[in-house]
């Protein structure tokens, strides 16, 4: 649910098309916040904790004194049982493994996603397999595009899927330009009906950002392929400065391991899956010995399940947090059982705090998000809006041992309607790392309080209110 180009020549450039195709993948929206419903998720929180917990490595299940011994170096001091409580919860959802052995790196803004990105593509020798919402024609897409085209010319091959909407503003040739030089490249739920091969459904987005390399490293996040990233947004800047030339603050991981074989197997999944042109066999599944020390889940939900696994993974970590609960995310538009176990933890005392935009590309998801504020400042949870930069990360940090970076919103069409990837990071280590990041973004961002939203203008809660009608399909 984004859009990068915020230029005013890029908004020209959309046209009718652009229009069209945004109302019909939006408005649909509205229609499944009203009649649409998700699961109800309960967790079990009587989970027997004495339950040996299994891990998967390189070469397969782990036995259970294995296993205990990695998760017991993730582990010390007061947090013991709190790490112990969300790794059962963590295993008892149903989904992809548990995966020890992986090594993961934080990154933080664009400039470090693209440098880290790029220089895993120049030492690729077997394979690039690229997932994205959008990738632009402008510096960083066709940077993109020209390390790609180098790698395939040198027999490394090269497969990329790119959403019809997400990319609707970047022209054939650019695509056009990577198949002449033997790329693989698939459209996901084409807009135009007639070039669609799974059967036509715009409302149905592939919203993952995922790349590959060698089925060795994968990079996951909020970050497009698009120049709106290329500048820092920790800098001090003007309060005043305008938005559409703030930079946009996100969130990606670099993970190495035996986990990359589940990300990989999600790739190939969606590409199969749409019917894409069979692409060139490679060592796609290699055997991958541990790297690090992290346990890594990699989830992936698609449109054609009931609901996202994050959703039923986050919604229990919440519900089972004991000490604080710290989410940063672009497009807020909690549903009722979100909301809920917000309010609980707050409640029941945990510190729980969200970071939010205090502007967006999309203002009817602003707003309708905004709508929720006064029911959660008044339980207790703490807002903030993200100044000086257009927030566009999705990450969470509970308890400190729990950790999550992706591509999933908290909102309705990226519980029901996106294909979205995440990864969740189990261990102190790197929680600590997120906590660190999260305060930092926090330094940059302005409380909201109850006091202070009872007295926010007719002009703003009008704006709620259409967005709520919108959100609820009225």
């Amino acid at each position: 649910m984004e859009r990068s180009a915020t230029s005013p020549d890029a908004t020209e450039r959309t046209g009718g098309w652009r229009k069209f195709a945004r109302f019909l993948a939006l408005a649909p929206l509205g229609l499944v916040a009203g009649c649409g419903s998700l699961p109800i998720i309960v967790p079990d929180m009587e989970l027997h904790l004495d339950r040996p917990v299994q891990l998967q490595g390189a070469f397969g299940r782990l036995t259970p004194e294995k296993s205990k011994a990695i998760l017991d170096r993730l582990k010390s001091g007061e947090e013991t049982s709190i790490f112990d409580r969300h790794l059962a919860f963590e295993e008892a959802i149903v989904g992809s493994p548990l995966v020890v052995g992986n090594e993961v790196v934080l990154l933080q803004d664009g400039p470090t996603t693209f440098q880290a990105m790029f220089a895993a593509i120049r030492n690729a020798k077997d394979h690039v397999n690229v997932e994205t919402y959008t990738i632009d024609d402008d510096e960083i897409g066709n940077r993109f595009a020209d390390a790609l085209i180098e790698k395939q010319a040198q027999d490394v091959q090269v497969n990329l899927i790119y959403d019809s909407v997400g990319s609707i503003n970047t022209p054939r040739e650019f695509f056009n330009r990577l198949t002449d030089r033997g790329i693989k490249v698939l459209q996901y739920n084409p807009i135009n009906p007639l070039t669609a091969k799974k059967g036509w459904d715009v409302n149905q987005r592939d919203h993952r950002k995922l790349l590959i390399v060698d089925g060795q490293t994968a990079f996951l996040g909020g970050v497009n392929i698009s120049s709106v990233y290329s500048g820092g947004s920790f800098a001090q800047r003007s309060t005043t400065r305008p938005e559409a030339k703030a930079p946009w603050r996100d969130t990606h991981l670099q993970v190495d391991g035996p986990v990359v074989g589940e990300f990989q197997k999600l790739f190939l999944a969606t590409w199969e899956k749409q019917k894409g042109e069979p692409i060139a066999p490679r060592n796609y599944l290699p055997q991958i010995a541990g790297r690090g020390r992290q346990v890594v889940r990699a989830i992936g939900s698609s449109s054609d399940e009931p609901y996202t696994l994050m959703y039923a993974t986050l919604i229990s970590a919440i519900a089972s947090a004991a000490t604080s609960v710290y989410l940063t995310n672009a497009y807020f538009v909690p549903d009722p059982q979100l909301l809920a176990a917000l309010k609980d933890a707050a409640r029941r005392g945990v510190n729980v705090k969200i970071i939010l935009p205090s502007y967006t590309d999309i203002w009817l998801v602003l707003h309708a998000g905004r709508s929720r504020y006064e029911e959660l400042l008044s339980a207790g949870v703490k807002i903030y809006e993200r100044r000086d930069a257009l927030l566009h990360a999705k990450t969470a940090v509970i308890d400190g041992v729990w950790s999550t970076i992706g591509s999933t919103n908290l909102d309705w069409r990226s519980f029901l309607h996106n294909d979205e990837i995440n990864a969740v990071v189990l261990g102190q280590e790197f929680g600590a790392q997120m906590q660190a990041m999260f305060e930092k973004d926090l330094a940059t961002s302005n409380p909201i309080t109850l006091e202070q939203w009872a007295q926010r203008s007719i002009g703003a809660r009008l704006k709620e209110w259409a967005a709520q009608l919108w959100h609820r399909g009225l």
